[in-house]
């Protein structure tokens, strides 16, 4: 199948909408699809205000159209609702295509926390841009139960997955952790003030905190907090012993979807201290970690933890997985050309 993937957030940035996507591409392109993105780099482009790493395409319903006839797509994936999104979403309308979306971030709460926007004005926009779509994919159960409250009810799970040979229980600790205080409480992802770091920092237990990531918030909270590690970015088999090396991990946020570093910290054999919130509120069970409203609480709770829980845990999310969901919800597209089909046929201007 030709599957075309049109988004807004695509490298370099470094988050989870992004590795998620290069994840699922690597996927479909080894079982034999073919894969085009339409990304911000194909275009000029602006910094997005507030969130300099992501890019702003200057490209309407014109070029990226000429992008999507010229790759003749079976199957058309919107990914995000920035400029791009938007643009395909006019063409597909217009050329009366079916696509896909999917629903990443919990927008409205995202953009409450860095604008003076309130969330129903935005969630005015999210029904709006999603409406049209065969299916809205989306990461838990959780999400599919809160678009629904919205008038959105054509939603298909698509979960996250790991590299189980990266992340795993049996890898030795970072380096940087073998003289600090225990227990170790991690953190990783972007530092920024959606993710609501300050209210794990705050937090009141014993031993070492550490932040791995990068991001606009870093510098001030540096300065605020001298007795937090900052680590900076991390990736591959470093990231990895970051997970492996803590004794709990800890995600303050409450407007991901999912969130991503959780079941990478789970298959590490790390437990997940957390708000019982959409995303880790459907991920953490079985005794692999702990949600509490009092973020201490749910720290304290999962250091008692069993590790062999978390590990199991996160071995149930794999990118195979992940994968098949996505095509799944495809499977309103034809899989083959059939004769008179419009697949292959020429496209409408």
């Amino acid at each position: 199948m030709r599957i075309l993937i049109v988004t807004d957030a695509w490298t370099p940035q470094v988050n989870g909408v992004v590795r998620t996507l290069q994840a699922t591409i690597g996927e479909l392109r080894a079982k034999g699809h073919e894969v085009e993105v339409i990304s911000p780099d194909l275009f000029r482009s602006i910094p997005c205000p507030t969130y300099g790493e992501i890019r702003l395409a200057f490209a309407g319903r014109r070029a990226v159209g000429r992008r999507i006839r010229a790759f003749a797509p079976q199957a058309i994936h919107i990914s995000t609702e920035g400029p791009l999104g938007l643009a395909a979403r006019r063409w597909c309308l217009a050329n009366g295509f079916p696509f896909t979306t999917a629903y990443h971030t919990r927008f409205p709460e995202y953009v409450a926390a860095r604008l003076p926007v309130s969330a129903d004005f935005v969630w005015r926009f999210i029904r709006w841009f999603h409406q049209p779509a065969r299916h809205i994919m989306v990461a838990t159960r959780s999400l599919k139960r809160e678009l629904a409250d919205q008038g959105l009810d054509q939603t298909m799970m698509w979960e996250r997955g790991v590299d189980h040979r990266l992340f795993r229980a049996d890898r030795p600790a970072h380096p940087a952790f073998r003289d600090l205080p225990r227990p170790i409480q991690l953190y990783v992802g972007r530092v920024a003030v959606e993710k609501n770091i300050k209210a794990f920092l705050t937090t009141r237990q014993p031993g070492t905190k550490i932040i791995v990531g990068d991001g606009p918030a870093l510098a001030d909270l540096r300065a605020r907090y001298p007795d937090v590690l900052f680590l900076g970015k991390m990736g591959g088999e470093e990231l990895a012993s970051a997970y492996a090396g803590a004794d709990v991990f800890v995600f303050p946020s409450r407007t991901d979807t999912f969130g991503l570093v959780v079941i990478e910290a789970l298959s590490s054999g790390t437990p997940v201290a957390a708000y019982p919130v959409p995303g880790p509120g459907d991920i953490v069970t079985g005794g692999a970690g702990a949600l509490d409203e009092d973020l201490d609480t749910a720290i304290a709770a999962a250091l008692t933890c069993n590790r062999a829980d978390a590990a199991a845990l996160g071995l149930r999310y794999s990118w195979a997985g992940c994968t098949a969901q996505f095509l799944d919800a495809l499977t309103f597209v034809p899989a083959e050309p059939s004769s008179g089909s419009m697949i292959g046929a020429p496209y409408p201007a």
